[in-house]
């Protein structure tokens, strides 16, 4: 379980983010955070490409770690923004999610 700051952004529960699969979700200031159900972990990054600005949440293909952009197949590793396949070649911005009973928050910064 995680310690959730007052500050932290509640985007859902568990049930909105499925095993294996990318969702949006939306803060207060309009950002876009794609999230990544990895064997039951979540990550979270920007959710725009950052070679195509392609958005990841509604187009990209998450296999384990790894999410390709359907634009030119560019790959990036969602547990720490790295990017690992060309043409990308800058790293995704990160968010810290955070799991407590059941809902899933995303960490302000």
């Amino acid at each position: 379980m995680n310690t959730i700051a007052s500050t932290d952004i509640q985007v859902g529960t568990m049930s909105d983010f499925p095993e294996g699969e990318i969702r949006p979700a939306t803060l207060p200031d309009g950002t876009v955070v794609a999230i990544y159900n990895v064997d039951g972990t979540l990550y979270g990054t920007a959710d725009l490409c950052s070679h195509g600005e392609a958005s990841l949440s509604e187009e990209g293909i998450l296999t384990g770690t790894t999410v390709e952009c359907p634009w030119h197949f560019g790959t990036f590793d969602v547990t720490d923004g790295r990017a690992t396949g060309m043409p990308c070649t800058v790293a995704l911005k990160t968010y810290t999610v955070k799991i407590a009973n059941g809902n899933v928050y995303v960490e302000s910064r």
